[in-house]
């Protein structure tokens, strides 16, 4: 029997941590490395899905709309002071799609807070198929 491979590993390199996410689909790797980079930044069990989030977000190839899409993230955690917890992407195409974000504001209190993610980065980006499906890799500036 096979072993389940983990959604995603975090993967340290210096001043920066890396997300390697997997997925049957391209968006559920999305997903996975949206769920990579908020377990970075907080205990995601003590994350309530208390708020939601639409965004659509474009870009000119796969590896970009993944770099587009977690940094829109990270702009609703610095702007609004939100920690997510759960991720669908409603509508992918290339490139671009349509998603929510759910989860709450950060309370100092309660949450378990990590690393703050200063930018998502182009460094070791990649966006490709594997033996199980698919996989991406994005390198998070904290």
């Amino acid at each position: 029997m096979a072993t389940k491979r983990a959604p995603f590993e975090l993967i340290e390199h210096t001043a920066d941590v890396g997300v390697l996410a997997h997925g049957s689909t391209l968006a559920e790797a999305f997903v996975h490395a949206a769920e990579g980079m908020f377990s970075v930044m907080v205990n995601l069990n003590g994350v309530r899905e208390e708020e939601e989030r639409s965004l659509a977000v474009e870009a000119h190839d796969w590896p970009s709309l993944l770099v587009a899409w977690l940094s829109e993230l990270v702009y609703f955690c610095d702007v609004d002071s939100l920690v997510f917890r759960r991720f669908e992407i409603r509508h992918m195409e290339p490139y671009s799609l349509q998603a929510s974000a759910y989860g709450e504001k950060i309370d100092r209190q309660r949450h378990e807070l990590g690393a703050g993610v200063k930018a998502v980065t182009r460094h070791m980006l990649e966006v490709g198929e594997d033996e199980d499906g698919y996989r991406v890799q994005v390198l998070l500036d904290i």
